[in-house]
Formats: C-alpha cells, sequence, structure tokens
C-alpha cells in the first residue's frame, strides 16, 4: 500500500493522545534490546523499522498539539500539552540519541550504512556530540523560556483605529503607502517591545547562559560548536561560514545598496528611513486579491498548472484542509510548515494579513511542504533529514519558479509584484547574514551585558545596512530591532541557512530566466534527492554553484547586474 494513502485524514480529525514518556521510556528499553539480539544486518533493519513507526507516531501527536496550541494560545487543554512537551521533549530526543548510539555502533554497520546512508550516521554523529542526560535539565529551562518569549509577543495589544491588534496584524500598516500612517504604526509596533524591552533582555541574556551551560557540560568552550551540531551542519563548519560573511559585506552589500538607492528615487524620497525599508513604490506594495479563501483558490490553480507533481501535492494540501493561515487574535505570530508522520501529510502554519506576505506562504511555505510530500513515500525515513539550508533552498527556489502565476494573486500589480519580490530577495542576504553574526558575538562572548548586545547589533546595522536611518526613534537607533526577529530565541544559528539557500534561489532564477525547463528540472532531481548526499555533495548534481566558494557570491551579482542591466 502506497505510504501517503494508508492514514489519509482532514486535519481537524486527527485524534489527539498525549505521550505516554514512562510507556515509551518502556517502548525504547525494548527496541533497544530487540535491536542488540539481532543476529543480522537484515534483523537489525527490521527492528529499525519498528523504531520509525515508534518516532513517527510520537512525532505526529507531539506536532498536532503544537499546532492546535499555536492555532490559539488561549486554549488551556494544548497550553497545558506544550508546557508538558517543553518539559518532555528533550527527555524523548534522549531517547532517540540513546538507540541511535546503538545503531551507530552496530557490528553489522556496514549493512545498516548501506541501507540507510552515510549522510545519516554522520547526523547521528553530531546529535551524539549534542546531547546528554546530564543537559536535560538545561534544554527543559531553554524550552521553558523560548515559549516564555512567544506569549510575550502573543500579548500584544496595540490600539490602532478603534481595533485591537498583534504584531502581525500591524503588519499592513507598517508597510502602508502612507508614510504618515507607517510612521504612526512604526511608533506603535516598537513601542510594544520598548516598552517589553527589559524583558526581552531578560529572557535573551538566560537563554544565552542556558546554552552556554548546556556547551560547558558537553565540554565545548562555547554554544557554538554545540550549536552548529544541533544545526546538523554535517558537511561545513563555522570557518566556511565566516568565509560566506566576508564574500556577503565585500561582494553583496554594494549591490543590495544600489537596490536600496533605486528603491529611494523611485519613492521620491530624499533619504531613506527605517519606515521606508518594507516599502517599495508610491502607490503601495502590491497586494494579494481576494479572501484568504480566494488566494488558496489561486494556489491549486497556480500548482496545478506548474507541474504534474505539484498539482498532485497541492490537491493532497487542500482536500485536507492541510492550511491554516487566517490571522486571529490569539493566533501565534509567524509561519511555518511542519510534518504528520502518521499521516505523510505536511501541514502549513499562517497569519494571512492582507499583504504580499500572504502569496509568499503560498509559494515559500508550500516550497517545504512540496517536498516533503514528494518524498513521502521514501522508506528511509532519514533520507527526509534534510539539513536547513537545503529546506530553505527548496522554499526560496519555489517563490521564483511561481512567479509567472503571480497575476492570479496581484492582477494587473504582478509585475510589481515579480519586481518587489527579487528586490526583497536580494537585500534579504545582508540582513540575514548579520542575525547570524550577531548571534555568532552573542554566543561567542555571552558574558556581554544587555546593552553590549545591542551596541554590537548595532554595530553590524551600519556594516550591512549602511543606508540604515533610524532618527528619531531611540529604541532603534541603540539598537533593539533584534528583538522582534524571533528565530534568534527560537532557533539559535538557523537564520544563515535562509542566506545560503537564497544565494542558490538567486542561481536558480538567473537559470529559469534562461531556461525555465532545464532549471525546474534540477529543482525538482534536488527535492528528490533529500538528504540522500551532504549539502556540499548536492549542489554539483544539480548544477549549482557552492555559496562557500569564494567567489561564488561575486558571480551571482554579475548574473544580476546583468539582467537588471545596473
Amino acid at each position: 500500500m502506497n505510504r501517503k494513502e494508508d492514514k489519509k485524514m482532514k486535519f481537524q480529525d486527527m485524534p489527539y493522545e498525549r505521550v505516554d514518556m514512562e510507556q515509551l521510556k518502556k517502548n525504547f528499553a525494548e527496541l533497544e534490546q530487540e535491536f542488540a539480539q539481532a543476529q543480522s544486518g537484515e534483523a537489525q533493519f527490521a527492528v529499525h523499522q519498528k523504531y520509525y513507526q515508534l518516532t513517527d507516531h510520537v512525532m505526529t501527536e507531539m506536532t498536532i498539539a503544537e499546532i492546535r496550541h499555536d492555532i490559539d494560545m488561549t486554549d488551556e487543554f494544548y497550553s497545558a500539552e506544550q508546557d508538558y512537551y517543553d518539559e518532555n521533549g528533550p527527555v524523548f530526543r534522549n531517547l532517540v540519541v540513546s538507540y541511535q548510539k546503538k545503531l551507530f555502533s552496530s557490528q553489522f554497520r556496514p549493512y545498516l550504512e548501506e541501507k540507510i546512508g552515510p549522510v545519516a550516521f554522520k547526523n547521528i554523529e553530531l546529535a551524539m556530540k549534542s546531547v546528554d542526560e546530564k543537559v536535560l535539565p538545561l534544554m527543559q529551562e531553554e524550552n521553558q523560556l523560548q515559549t516564555k518569549y512567544n506569549k510575550l509577543l502573543a500579548t500584544a495589544q496595540i490600539e490602532w483605529n478603534g481595533e485591537t491588534l498583534n504584531l502581525s496584524l500591524m503588519n499592513p500598516y507598517l508597510h502602508h503607502q502612507d508614510r504618515k500612517i507607517r510612521i504612526q504604526a512604526w511608533e506603535k509596533y516598537t513601542a510594544f517591545f520598548e516598552k517589553n524591552q527589559e524583558e526581552f533582555d531578560d529572557i535573551y541574556d538566560q537563554l544565552v547562559k542556558n546554552r552556554t551551560r548546556q556547551a560547558q557540560e558537553l565540554g565545548y568552550e562555547n554554544y557554538l560548536t554545540l550549536g552548529y551540531y544541533r544545526m546538523n551542519r554535517n558537511c561545513y563548519g563555522r570557518s566556511d561560514v565566516q568565509q560566506f560573511r566576508e564574500q556577503v559585506k565585500r561582494d553583496f552589500v554594494p549591490f543590495a545598496e544600489k537596490l536600496h538607492e533605486r528603491r529611494r528615487q523611485r519613492l521620491g524620497l530624499d533619504r531613506l528611513h527605517f519606515e521606508d525599508e518594507g516599502v517599495y513604490f508610491t502607490n503601495g506594495n502590491p497586494a494579494p486579491i481576494g479572501t484568504p479563501q480566494q488566494i488558496l483558490d489561486a494556489g491549486r490553480k497556480m500548482y496545478n498548472e506548474l507541474s504534474p507533481e505539484t498539482a498532485k501535492f497541492m490537491n493532497f494540501m487542500c482536500d485536507n484542509d492541510l492550511f491554516d493561515v487566517l490571522g486571529r487574535k490569539t493566533k501565534k505570530t509567524g509561519g511555518y510548515m511542519t510534518y504528520l508522520p502518521d499521516y505523510r501529510s505536511p501541514f502549513i502554519f499562517a497569519n494571512f494579513n492582507g499583504t504580499s506576505g500572504d502569496a509568499d506562504v503560498i509559494t515559500h511555505e508550500c516550497g517545504h511542504a512540496f517536498q516533503g510530500y514528494i518524498i513521502a513515500d521514501d522508506p528511509i525515513n532519514e533520507h527526509a533529514d534534510i539539513t536547513m539550508e537545503t529546506a530553505e533552498t527548496h522554499s526560496m527556489s519555489m517563490e521564483f519558479f511561481t512567479e509567472p502565476w503571480m497575476n492570479l494573486f496581484f492582477g494587473d500589480r504582478a509585475k510589481d509584484y515579480v519586481d518587489m519580490h527579487f528586490e526583497d530577495s536580494c537585500i534579504f542576504i545582508p540582513y540575514g547574514t548579520m542575525v547570524d553574526e550577531f548571534q555568532d558575538i552573542a554566543y561567542a562572548n555571552p558574558g556581554l551585558s544587555p546593552k553590549q548586545r545591542n551596541e554590537a547589533w548595532r554595530d553590524l546595522e551600519r556594516q550591512y545596512k549602511p543606508h540604515l536611518d533610524y532618527s528619531g526613534n531611540e529604541y532603534l537607533e541603540k539598537g533593539g530591532f533584534w528583538q522582534k526577529q524571533h528565530h534568534i530565541y527560537d532557533c539559535p544559528l538557523y537564520y544563515i541557512d535562509y542566506c545560503i539557500a537564497q544565494t542558490d534561489a538567486l542561481q536558480y532564477k538567473a537559470w529559469m530566466d534562461q531556461d525555465y525547463k532545464a532549471a525546474w528540472n534540477s529543482y525538482l532531481k534536488l527535492c528528490r534527492l533529500s538528504a540522500s548526499d551532504f549539502f556540499t555533495g548536492l549542489l554539483p548534481q544539480v548544477g549549482l554553484n557552492n555559496p562557500f566558494e569564494n567567489g561564488c557570491l561575486r558571480d551571482v551579482v554579475r548574473q544580476l547586474e546583468k539582467t537588471m542591466k545596473l
């Protein structure tokens, strides 16, 4: 039976039962015993398939609870479940690593490695280096601090024209075509962060110290080594990322500044102020046409036309209600794609707010979901364990592959959207790289005070975004902007993956402008290869240059400048 068809179910109909951790410990103990007693590689692999079933079910229950908590953060039942998994998620992780250690040291390793692949064993090696029972209390505390940060964000109640809005619902006003409205919106938006600055600082200070203690308990000087292991960086290290950052400063920042200058002229401004950062046209940024349902319907039409593979995927997502995209006051901010293994179902969570970001969900998050969908039948679960820079290459590239259908979302402003998206994609790379360097500084120097961290951020802004003008806003001028970037709190060291992936996506953009079909076939191959090879091994197989190699960004800039006639 096709694995995708065996438990097909609408999300609202999926049953939920709390994972019993004591029973789970017994299940893992039995599994490890059976694995140890197996007398051949074939027999051990049969046990490993039972491990797939067990972990798939646990991940499914935990993910259902997470989604339903995020959909309504005031729901007392699922708030309690989230608290339970904050405490017990690390327990599950330790059980997984304990089992994986047995797999790693098996006497039948050659057979298992041939079945599962060398990437999986490298990932196990990194996992073994990043988890231990002795840091369990610290990992639990870390989870609780992250939840505290997200709940603080969710408490934002901003009075706006007689309405009470959360941070997500303020976005349309932060990017409004009327500059006076933007200025007012940013005043109210930053006022929330300024009011809670001390608490934001305290949470991050605790997170940095907590993660540093975890690293030191495991024998590392600071969190950076541990963080790279936990990010599963199995084929590159900190020096490679440093080289990438140097390329960005040398080759990409000047290009991005040209785009900012072009935008300043387009807007007819004497200078770009921070309130103008996300605005591209005097008549406002293009916004999608229609209701959330109409946007989803447009997405369905688009993917049905793009390829047979995307058609099958999108029909599956829509038919099974695997989207929750409507912005609501009690909903967690942001958006993400996650996966429900028991049902072979991706799930997309978002907050539609009437901006172009609503269409981005249908392209970016669907890029993640599409890749998860097309490899759902792979019998080797480890092939789905893609590293983040690979995952983001899937999503960011899909944003470009879907551009020919933007008229479905934006009507006669489709070209404006395509131009805006291109510029936004380019100017993101300096920002995202800056976020990474900020975290590198924070974890290399865990004793920094909140004031010193803010100063470090502001100094980096001057290097990566020299045009930026915060005059008139003391909170931002003193380096507070980073506190709204939830990845810094929730996903340490993650953000550089977006930048590496964006470099790949821009390569696809240049390629598809020359030969769309060839570029799409390369992308489809990349999705299907999944984690069967390391990231740096995947790139040459699909015809992409390695972003870590000196000169890659320079070549990308040359291609883009030629296309744009800059």
